[in-house]
């Protein structure tokens, strides 16, 4: 991926080092955060998973050495998620004009272990996410390190769709879809379903940054596609269910199936445009 030249954002906070609470005293290393992960996309408490108390009382999970600030790998890192957050703040204020929405930029807050958000305390172990209450999107960059050893998703677009994603949920709040996916939520298998059309939405968009951020800036390099779309498959709820050594239960997912995941993100990639990325129309797959 072609991003070194990149105009780097100045919307990144940097909170890495502030963490809170504790480092995690347990084993259980690679299993344990991949079942924290399907336990936090099935709409649970990662903590019970993480400190083994079915009270869930919050404890603090370690990157595993995945360094801070002064490492210079994570330095590149941080450079990188600069550029691809500039990146997107240069594709979405044409789209969304046309919709008669102002692109207001987000943040992207990186942290280390913990971090005290408008949507409340979150560890590492969630996950990169998004919080339509400070419209901030927060990323430990030791994720990126799990993506590539743990989920086998390696690569800088596989990062970049990550980051892209988490900005298609700010879209999707600028555009008040979250706030209507919010309200119609009813019963639990209501509001699964509501999510996986909401996460699904979410990977479309940042198929159409990367749609036009080629067009536009040439950015995607030979084998970057096949990267995304490794991404996206390896995220699915399905595979991450697996990946637990559980059984697939399609009424959990939150987030989508891999196919799902990879459809949408291919089908924005495609195609470019809001229109083509309306998850929530009746038959919509």
């Amino acid at each position: 991926m072609n991003w070194r030249d990149g105009r780097r954002s100045s919307n990144v906070e940097d909170r890495r080092g502030q963490g809170v609470g504790r480092p995690l005293a347990m084993g259980g290393g690679v299993l344990t955060l991949v079942a924290a992960v399907v336990v936090y996309l099935l709409g649970g408490d990662p903590g019970v998973v993480l400190s083994g108390d079915p009270s869930g009382a919050p404890t603090q999970v370690g990157t595993g050495g995945s360094g801070g600030q002064g490492d210079p790998a994570q330095e590149e890192l941080k450079e990188f998620v600069s550029v691809v957050l500039a990146d997107t703040e240069d594709t979405w204020p044409a789209l969304l004009s046309a919709e008669g929405v102002r692109y207001v930029q987000p943040r992207l807050v990186l942290f280390s272990e913990a971090v005290q958000s408008a949507c409340g305390f979150q560890e590492s172990a969630v996950g990169p996410f998004y919080c339509p209450g400070d419209q901030r999107v927060y990323l430990d960059l030791g994720f990126f390190r799990q993506l590539e050893q743990q989920l086998d998703a390696p690569g800088d677009f596989a990062r970049a769709y990550v980051v892209a994603h988490e900005v298609g949920h700010h879209v999707q709040n600028l555009l008040g879809i979250s706030a209507r996916v919010h309200e119609a939520r009813g019963s639990r298998r209501d509001a699964n379903a509501l999510s996986v059309r909401q996460e699904l939405q979410a990977d479309c968009f940042a198929g159409i940054w990367a749609h036009h951020a080629q067009k536009q800036r040439h950015v995607l390099e030979p084998g970057d596609v096949e990267k995304g779309l490794n991404a996206a498959s390896a995220i699915g709820d399905d595979t991450l269910q697996r990946r637990a050594g559980g059984h697939v239960v399609p009424e959990s997912f939150t987030h989508g199936s891999s196919e799902q995941r990879v459809a949408w993100f291919r089908r924005g990639l495609e195609q470019g445009t809001l229109e083509a990325c309306d998850t929530f129309r009746a038959g919509a797959p």
